[in-house]
């Protein structure tokens, strides 16, 4: 394994509707393998990814600098959520299911700054509730640097039967 000086890395940049962020993937640098660790930069008024939970990867944030809230699901079979403060030294574990359901949100006037790490697993299912759509990654994880395998996003209301079209 390697090391690697987030300094020493350059920004990536999204910027999709309400959802802007800096990212710099330091477990990728480092040469991880098993578990991921992504630095954000959210702006002001700003969201990260789209609210989400994985079927397989584990997450977690930990709040480095600034403020904003986190919008977590309250529960596997119960598809409420509730938003929670985010400040500095604030740590959140997001398990690899329907109650890891979360979106990050800058409501603050700085800029909020967190890791996000994670398992590094695959194949992987990524659900959207808002959208009621689906990913699915095979030959990489979601963050990871293979070429994939399998990799596409799907609305979850468009299901056909097991025989059907064999």
């Amino acid at each position: 394994m390697g090391h690697v000086n987030e300094a020493d890395l350059e920004w990536t940049e999204t910027d999709r509707g309400e959802a802007r962020f800096k990212r710099k993937q330091l477990g990728e640098a480092a040469g991880g393998d098993a578990l991921g660790c992504s630095l954000y930069e959210l702006p002001s008024g700003h969201k990260s990814w789209p609210f989400h939970y994985h079927a397989a990867n584990e997450e977690a944030i930990y709040v480095l600098a600034g403020t904003g809230a986190i919008r977590l699901a309250t529960g596997e079979d119960d598809p409420a959520d509730e938003t929670h403060d985010l400040e500095p030294g604030t740590y959140v574990a997001l398990p690899a299911d329907a109650s890891g359901g979360h979106r990050v949100i800058n409501d603050s006037e700085g800029s909020l700054r967190y890791l996000a790490i994670s398992t590094m697993i695959e194949p992987d299912v990524t659900v959207y509730p808002d959208s009621g759509t689906f990913g699915v990654y095979v030959g990489s994880p979601p963050g990871g640097r293979e070429e994939r395998s399998l990799e596409g996003y799907y609305d979850a209301d468009a299901d056909v039967g097991y025989w059907d079209g064999e």
